[in-house]
C-alpha cells in the first residue's frame, strides 16, 4: 500500500486478466465473481445479494459485477487488499481506467495510436474515423468515459454498503466531490431534476449529446436487408413501440395481442408489465414468422415469442439479435445498433405535433420528462440543412429586391458605427 502523496507508476503497472465472472443457473445467485484461484469473492457476493433484494434485474447485477471485477484485478495487480484500499488506490484506478488500453485492443489495425510514447498512445486512445454512413465513431481502444463514470458509481456504492455493514473500511475510498462555497443549487438548470447528492470526486464529466437515430431513407434500406420474417417482425416492433431491445425479446406468446394492436413488455427499470401499441405491419410480419415456425417450436401462452431459426431451436437472446441486426447494418457499410432504432421511434413520436410529450415519455418508459425532451432536438445534419436553406431564402429575397434599404429599426447611429469600425480615412486629422 502507498500513501496519499506517494506516486504509483501507472505506466509500468500490468493488470493481468485474472479472475472471472461466472454465470450460474441458480436464480438466487445468478452471477459469481471468482478470484484467480477460483474462490468465490465473498464481499462481492454479499453486495450482489443486496442489489438483488432491492429489485435490481440480472442485467444490472451483471454490469455491477463486471465493474467490480475490473476493480479487483487492479487491486490484485497493485498488491492491495480490497478492505485496505485508500483514496490513493481509488485515484490511481480512476486515472488508469481513463488512460489504459482495453484488453484485446492493443495493436488493432486502423488504430491511430499504434506506436510512440505513452502520452502519444494515451492521446490517441479513443481516436477513430467516423463511419461514412452513420457518422458514428467506432469503439475506441480505451474505456469510454461512460464506463469510467459507471465504475466510479458502482465502487462508491460497494464501499458504502460494506461501511454500513461494518465489513469494510471506515472511510469510503471513492469520496464525493469537494463542496463548493456559495448558495446550494445556485447554478442549477431548471430543466433538470435536482440531485440528492454531489457527484463523485473521481467521476469524469460526460458530454451531453443528442440521441443519434437512423434516417428514414436509410431505415428503409436497412429493413430491406433483413433476411427473415422474424427479423422484420422484430425490427418492426422495435421501431413502432420504442421498446428497448431486451424488453421486447423477453415477451411471451400471451403478450402479443393482435386484436388490440398491443404487445406487453417488462420494463427495464421498474420491472412492471406494460402494454405498448404497435403498428399493424409489425403484427403482419409476426404472423408470417409464426406461420414459418408452426409445429416446430412450443406456442403456449408462457412460451417465448422469439426463437432462433436454426435447430436446435432456442429462445432468441439479446446477443444473437444484436448480431442479426449488425449483419444487416454491415451490408450497408453502417455501424448502427438496435438502440438506434429506439432513438428513431422516439424521434418520430416527438416530431408528431398531435402526440403530447407526456405520452412519448410513457411509451419510452422514461422516469424524467427531461430525458424525453432530449429527442426534441434534431440531429446536426438536419440542423445544418435547415440553416443552409435559411441562408438560401435570405439570399433569394435580397436578389428580388436589390435596392431595398434597411428598415428604420435596423439602422445604427453613426457614432456606434464609428466605435465598431473606426472613423473613415478622409475624416481623420
Amino acid at each position: 500500500m502507498i500513501g496519499q502523496d506517494e506516486p504509483r507508476d501507472l505506466s509500468a503497472l500490468v493488470v493481468p486478466q485474472v479472475g472471472w465472472l461466472e454465470h450460474s443457473e441458480d436464480p438466487w445467485e445468478p452471477y459469481r465473481l471468482r478470484d484467480p484461484a477460483g474462490t468465490l469473492v465473498g464481499p462481492v457476493a454479499a453486495f450482489l445479494r443486496d442489489l438483488q433484494a432491492s429489485g435490481r434485474p440480472e442485467t444490472t447485477l451483471r454490469a455491477y459485477a463486471i465493474a467490480l471485477l475490473r476493480w479487483y484485478r487492479f487491486l490484485w495487480a497493485a498488491g492491495v487488499r480490497w478492505d485496505q484500499a485508500t483514496r490513493a488506490e481509488a485515484r490511481d484506478f480512476s486515472c488508469w481506467i481513463q488512460i489504459t488500453i482495453k484488453p484485446g485492443r492493443a495493436g488493432r489495425p486502423g488504430d491511430a495510436a499504434g506506436a510512440g510514447s505513452a502520452p502519444a498512445r494515451a492521446a490517441g486512445i479513443r481516436a477513430g474515423v467516423p463511419n461514412p454512413v452513420t457518422g458514428k465513431p467506432p469503439p475506441g481502444r480505451g474505456y469510454a468515459p461512460a464506463t469510467a463514470a459507471h465504475s466510479e458509481s458502482v465502487l462508491r456504492g460497494f464501499y458504502d454498503f460494506h461501511r454500513e455493514a461494518g465489513t469494510g473500511p471506515m472511510v469510503n475510498p471513492f469520496p464525493l466531490a469537494r463542496g463548493r462555497r456559495g448558495r446550494v443549487h445556485a447554478h442549477h438548470n431548471p430543466m433538470e431534476p435536482f440531485r440528492g447528492e454531489r457527484a463523485g470526486r473521481y467521476r469524469p464529466r460526460l458530454a451531453r449529446r443528442a440521441p443519434h437515430h437512423i434516417p428514414e431513407e436509410k431505415f428503409n434500406e436497412l429493413f430491406a436487408a433483413l433476411g427473415s420474417h422474424r427479423d422484420r417482425a422484430l425490427v418492426a416492433f422495435w421501431v413502432s413501440t420504442g421498446a428497448r431491445a431486451s424488453e421486447l425479446l423477453g415477451a411471451t406468446c400471451r403478450d402479443a395481442d393482435p386484436g388490440q394492436q398491443l404487445i406487453a413488455v417488462i420494463r427495464k427499470g421498474t420491472r412492471h408489465l406494460q402494454q405498448l401499441p404497435a403498428s399493424p405491419d409489425a403484427f403482419v410480419w409476426l404472423r408470417l414468422y409464426q406461420a414459418q415456425l408452426h409445429g416446430l417450436v412450443p406456442a403456449g401462452p408462457d412460451d417465448p415469442l422469439w426463437w432462433t431459426l436454426r435447430r436446435p431451436f432456442r429462445q432468441l437472446s439479446y446477443h444473437a439479435a444484436y448480431r442479426m441486426f449488425t449483419r444487416a447494418s454491415d451490408t450497408l457499410g453502417a455501424n448502427w445498433s438496435p438502440h438506434d432504432i429506439r432513438h428513431l421511434a422516439a424521434y418520430r413520436m416527438t416530431r408528431d405535433p398531435g402526440m403530447p410529450l407526456a405520452d412519448v415519455q410513457w411509451v419510452l418508459g422514461h422516469a424524467q420528462l427531461a430525458t424525453t425532451q432530449l429527442y426534441i432536438s434534431a440531429p446536426a445534419s438536419e440542423v445544418i440543412a435547415s440553416v443552409l436553406a435559411h441562408h438560401a431564402r435570405m439570399a433569394a429575397g435580397k436578389e428580388q429586391s436589390p435596392g431595398a434599404e434597411p428598415s428604420p429599426g435596423l439602422r445604427y447611429r453613426p457614432e456606434s458605427l464609428e466605435v465598431l469600425f473606426g472613423r473613415p480615412r478622409h475624416d481623420r486629422p
